[in-house]
């Protein structure tokens, strides 16, 4: 990433004039409840370069962090989608100004004082904003209830909730217990509590609120997946000078009275969206370039790229690209535990690599949007795939010869997995139809239009 430099934050606020915000555009909101059917015909090969969307992982904790901070942030090159759009609401109801300007979102911050301007938070469809600013809203002194779509209310945050209240919060379920919706009241005053994480969010959660609490706070972690998520979190205290103690992401001791500053950041290209472009070249045989990304980046799902290496694609990494020569794939063994947004893309790619592919050591992709070991084995079948569901993963024998089969198929209002049967379209044998992928909106609104841009 990026800084912007030096800059004059009261000069820029004086010209930015908060008393006029931008509002949300509603043929933006239209279009992401609108249903799309897709009917995808397989091609012959992919060419060209395209720009990969920004991380959508990065832009949410640069809202929450600028929306906690003093003074006017500005974060370049934003993801503008569904769910960072969601998180703009969920800062502005916290306290902090938000607008949209350009390729830019500037942010006035709360200074920590939070004074909520409502008393619902809706998420929509953004398990990322539910989980990090839930924490965030526990520093405030009134209540307010976090809820969301469908899909949300199914994700449990027990968890979470239960490391809040140990931590100083009033925590109320008003539906199922250990789901959403619930009801928040601060303020944390911080403590200990012990925390099983069996995904990332929980803890990135306390990391994100925890120095701005008067007291000290000390998190045991017995469980912890996708730990390089939580490395992207400890990457931006580290970046905001936030002092933390951390015994090999098994203990933190965070230190109380800190604060968040105003920063300028660009943010980097998101590897979980590379992914689906990553695997369309490795099954189609394709040379395809993705411009700016950067390996140097915390995102987890950076790994994907040497996973394909693994399975026999050619790859070139330059400063700010990536380069990767489909090839005949090989069957493999791969641990996803890091990188649970992958298994869609992968579990697609093991169906035209030779032999067996056992994607394993991943059961928190049953608590995404969707139950995506499931659902992915449920739509490939249909495709003629053979494929297993195991307990933490899939176990897949592909035949690079057959591959896959067009068929008619549901992306479960899933935009992970949406996108993975888009790419599997590509290099199946007949037309595919995929009933809804409305969804793809969540993460990456321009997927298709950039999907056509490498179709020759």
């Amino acid at each position: 990433m990026h800084t912007l430099g030096k800059i004059n934050y009261d000069a820029v606020w004086k010209i930015i004039n908060f008393c006029i915000l931008i509002p949300f555009d509603t043929n933006i909101i239209a279009l992401y409840n609108t249903p799309m059917k897709q009917i995808i015909s397989p091609v012959k090969s992919l060419s060209g370069e395209i720009t990969i969307p920004a991380s959508k992982s990065h832009t949410i904790r640069a809202l929450l962090i600028a929306a906690m901070a003093d003074r006017g942030s500005i974060i370049v090159n934003p993801l503008d989608s569904a769910d960072t759009r969601a998180c703009v609401d969920a800062v502005r109801i916290i306290g902090a100004k938000v607008k949209i300007k350009d390729d830019r979102w500037i942010v006035k911050g709360t200074g920590g004082k939070i004074i909520f301007t409502d008393n619902v938070i809706d998420v929509g469809n953004s398990g990322t904003t539910l989980a990090l600013a839930a924490g965030l809203a526990a520093l405030g002194t009134e209540a307010v209830t976090f809820t969301g779509d469908d899909q949300i209310k199914s994700r449990p945050v027990g968890n979470l909730l239960n490391s809040l209240r140990d931590l100083g919060a009033n925590v109320v379920l008003n539906g199922k217990d250990g789901y959403p919706p619930f009801t928040i009241k601060g303020p944390l005053t911080g403590g200990k509590t012990s925390i099983e994480c069996p995904t990332s969010q929980y803890l990135s959660s306390l990391l994100l609120c925890a120095p701005l609490v008067n007291g000290n706070t000390e998190i045991k972690i017995p469980l912890l997946r996708e730990q390089p998520y939580v490395e992207m979190t400890l990457r931006w205290l580290d970046e905001q000078f936030i002092a933390y103690d951390n015994t090999d992401f098994e203990h933190f001791f965070i230190p109380g009275g800190q604060r968040y500053e105003a920063f300028a950041k660009q943010v980097p290209g998101d590897f979980s969206s590379a992914t689906f472009f990553l695997c369309a070249a490795a099954i189609t045989g394709s040379t395809l370039t993705l411009k700016g990304l950067d390996m140097a980046d915390s995102q987890g799902d950076k790994a994907v790229v040497y996973m394909l290496e693994k399975m026999g694609c050619h790859i070139e990494i330059g400063i700010d690209f990536i380069k990767i020569e489909g090839g005949p794939l090989v069957g493999c063994e791969l641990d996803l535990n890091d990188t649970p947004d992958a298994l869609p893309a992968l579990a697609v790619t093991a169906c035209f690599a030779e032999g067996e592919t056992r994607l394993f050591n991943v059961p928190q992709a049953r608590l995404k949007e969707t139950d995506r070991i499931s659902v992915m084995k449920t739509e490939l079948k249909k495709m003629e795939a053979d494929i297993k569901e195991l307990p933490d993963g899939l176990l897949i024998k592909g035949n690079a010869s057959k591959g896959l089969k067009g068929a008619e198929v549901s992306g479960h209002g899933d935009h992970r997995v949406i996108m993975a049967l888009a790419i599997a379209a590509l290099a199946a044998e007949e037309e595919t139809t995929i009933d809804d992928t409305s969804a793809v909106s969540i993460t990456f609104p321009n997927f298709f239009e950039l999907l056509n841009q490498i179709n020759p």
